[in-house]
């Protein structure tokens, strides 16, 4: 599921899919199928999965990157799952975009309240919106990037600002997570570009004078999700 389950209330809190929010959705799941129901975070059973067999396997911390139609991240330690004090751990998608300078700006309008959060650039409709400010068209993610393979030079300046605003959001993860593994998923870690050009940039932003951190796409594809909900379970 999209954000997580308040400790204070026990009913959603800090879903994109706002419909959920303030709802008991594992009471009304637990009603409507007459067995128990456990559930989590989608990110974290993305990065458990990817932590356990998939392509963070073998590392002791892994941060799993959720870029879609929001942005989150799970983080997992020595093969567990850090959910937080908050339940609210990897939640990076809802802090503000580091350094957003004047090509930022106005700073766009998040869900959660909040203006420049890093979804609001990160996330595949917040590329395809940034295009539009920029470029003044309206194109979605997977045709920005196939256009910017044909060499559109309006579409290749918008994922160039992409690749810019990644790599200074996941120097932050850097500084403060130190992870092995950062892990990428949803639609736009379908990009190759990612995993070369980012780490190339991140570096000028990271507090070290080398960045062993690997920036790698998942080995199980869309399947990480659930795989790792299977994990979870199996391990409760």
């Amino acid at each position: 599921m999209p954000g997580a389950l308040s400790l204070a209330t026990g009913l959603v809190k800090n879903a994109n899919s706002t419909c959920l929010i303030g709802r008991p959705f594992q009471a009304d799941l637990e009603a409507r199928l007459g067995r128990e129901v456990r559930l989590a975070n989608d990110a974290n059973c993305f990065a458990l999965s990817e932590a356990v067999d998939g392509a963070g396997r073998g590392a002791r911390v892994v941060f799993g990157v959720i870029l879609g139609t929001g942005v989150g991240g799970g983080i997992v330690v020595g093969g567990e799952v850090l959910t937080g004090a908050n339940a609210i751990a990897g939640e990076w998608g809802h802090t503000p975009l580091p350094l957003a300078g004047s090509e930022a700006r106005p700073l766009p309008a998040c869900y959660c309240g909040r203006e420049g959060c890093v979804e609001t650039f990160l996330s595949g409709p917040g590329l395809a919106a940034d295009h539009a400010r920029e470029a003044g068209e309206a194109l979605d993610a997977v045709e920005i990037a196939a256009r910017a393979a044909r060499g559109d030079p309006a579409c290749e300046a918008t994922l160039a600002r992409h690749e810019a605003r990644l790599a200074r959001a996941l120097a932050v993860v850097v500084n403060i997570l130190d992870p092995d593994v950062i892990v990428l998923g949803g639609g736009l870690s379908n990009l190759p570009r990612l995993y070369d050009r980012v780490p190339a940039l991140w570096g000028a932003h990271v507090f070290s004078d080398e960045v062993r951190t690997r920036l790698v796409p998942p080995a199980h594809g869309d399947s990480g999700g659930v795989r790792g909900a299977a994990w979870l379970w199996g391990r409760a």
